[in-house]
């Protein structure tokens, strides 16, 4: 049986200025069995990682899940693997590959491969290095109110809820047994359309990493698609002019509370088309004024 790594033992000398300043943190399990959700904070490393529902948990201690071992392999790879951000989500991604085939889990069984989104960034005295894959994503606040996603965001599931959109809700069932073929066909899609930490070596294709300058930028937003603004098209672009509003108003929470508001007032996930009531959560907001 698989025992996951411990997460907790900090190693970095992080760049002193950001070692101890404080950063909101926000993780809050969906309606779910199990938050698959994981948050990394280690001096000026930050991270936030969501861990794909499992298609199955045979052999798995009771309250884990596939998904949630990907993300707690892949946060406790980022604190050990050194400052290279690259060389830590290979090494993330290697530790998902040899967790998986313990179990017994191969490629002939892809869709039932562990996988994790990611989002990392490590903060220096001028500049942020960042790492990102899947729907786990990186917005910087601009000192003059704008914004700039690092990434673009990813829409892999876009087929899959156009389809719960137009299907007539007559049966009763749930989307993941509506639709589960489709779902499965679009996990079949990890490193193929969208990238995700699955154990595949293909997987570091997709990885989006570099250095940003942070002149001009006043917070380093990284979030879990579980904050994403409801929209009751799928098709529709992202609102981030209003997902930053409410982060000025009133930090990640006020995104949060929005966000589990209109959700809730849609309880059979129809008006604004989704998996489950409430996703889960992580969210790092770090203010880099004083």
């Amino acid at each position: 049986m698989y025992s996951a790594p411990n997460l907790h033992t900090p190693i970095h000398r992080p760049y002193d200025d950001y070692a101890d300043r404080p950063a909101e943190m926000l993780l809050q399990k969906g309606s779910g069995t199990v938050n698959e959700d994981v948050l990394l904070r280690d001096g000026n490393l930050f991270g936030v990682f969501d861990g794909a529902t499992s298609l199955a948990n045979d052999n798995l201690p009771p309250g884990t899940t596939g998904g949630l071992l990907a993300a707690r392999i892949a946060a406790h790879a980022f604190r050990t693997g050194g400052s290279d951000l690259y060389r830590s989500a290979d090494l993330a991604n290697r530790q998902i590959n040899v967790a998986t085939r313990e179990l017994g889990i191969t490629d002939n069984e892809r869709h039932l491969l562990w996988s994790t989104s990611a989002a990392v960034v490590r903060i220096e005295e001028n500049h942020a290095d960042y790492c990102q894959i899947g729907d786990s994503l990186i917005l910087l606040v601009m000192d003059n109110g704008r914004y700039r996603l690092l990434t673009h965001e990813t829409d892999h599931d876009l087929e899959t809820l156009m389809l719960w959109k137009n299907l007539p809700c007559s049966s009763g069932l749930g989307i993941g047994t509506e639709l589960a073929e489709q779902i499965k066909k679009v996990r079949l899609q990890m490193n193929r359309s969208y990238g995700t930490l699955n154990g595949e070596a293909v997987a570091l294709d997709f990885l989006n990493c570099g250095r940003v300058a942070l002149d001009g930028v006043a917070a380093i937003l990284l979030f879990t698609d579980g904050l994403f603004l409801p929209k009751e098209n799928p098709e529709d672009a992202s609102d981030w002019s209003r997902f930053v509003a409410c982060y000025q108003q009133g930090g990640l929470q006020e995104i949060c509370d929005h966000v589990r508001a209109l959700q809730q007032d849609d309880p059979f996930c129809r008006v604004y088309p989704r998996f489950k009531l409430h996703d889960d959560i992580a969210a790092i907001a770090i203010n880099l004024h004083d």
